[in-house]
């Protein structure tokens, strides 16, 4: 299929509400079209000076439009996509577009590895004492869980790419599992100079019987 482009340095996972400021005249004129055909628009991901993947973005409301014609939108993101060809310009348009592959997605998960995956985020929360609102195991995905747990620009990138609920899953299971065991260690570190900063008596070592080499 192909898809207008607005091309940014951000990831929006699919269902995730986008809230965006317009205000240059290429994207004035694609959301102008996207009203006018009810079509929909790409964010492709500008990362490491590419851009590969992106997410389909569904126009929803134009909350506010502006005496300069600036507006701000709320979209709502929905397929995640491969970029096949890129056009700086479409045709008679100011803004770039191109074809692309939608990607299949699967959002099947066991309850049990969900539930362990929650557990591994309150138990994150509370390391770094961070109110924990509890998680309905039916109420969310991977997806939803992505831009709260600490990932990087990179990782929720690679999060991204990943087909299967399980294996996107394991992957925060695993980021969450390396996150605490290093606030772990970082905790122990603090405490360890918190109690060497303190004048303690120590029992001097008796050196009768000891030999020195």
């Amino acid at each position: 299929m192909k898809l207008p482009f607005f091309p940014l340095q951000s990831i929006f996972f699919p269902g995730e509400t986008v809230p965006l400021h317009i205000f240059e005249p290429r994207y004035k004129q694609l959301i102008a079209d996207c009203r006018a055909n009810a079509m929909t628009f790409g964010i492709p991901v500008f990362i490491n000076n590419i851009m590969e993947y992106g997410t389909e973005i569904q126009l929803v409301e134009v909350v506010n439009t502006y005496e300069g014609g600036e507006m701000d939108i709320v979209g709502v993101a929905r397929q995640v996509f491969k970029i096949i060809t890129f056009e700086n310009q479409m045709e008679d348009k100011l803004y770039a577009g191109g074809l692309v592959e939608l990607l299949e997605y699967d959002y099947a998960a066991e309850d049990a590895y969900k539930r362990k995956v929650i557990l591994k985020i309150q138990e994150l929360y509370g390391m770094m004492d961070v109110p924990f609102t509890p998680i309905k195991l039916g109420a969310y995905n991977s997806f939803t869980l992505a831009h709260k747990i600490g990932l990087s620009f990179e990782q929720e990138y690679q999060l991204l790419q990943i087909p299967k609920e399980m294996e996107r899953l394991t992957f925060i299971n695993n980021h969450l599992t390396t996150t605490i065991s290093i606030l772990s260690e970082v905790e122990r570190t603090k405490k360890t100079i918190e109690l060497n900063g303190h004048f303690k008596n120590f029992d001097p070592l008796d050196f009768k019987g000891i030999e020195i080499q």
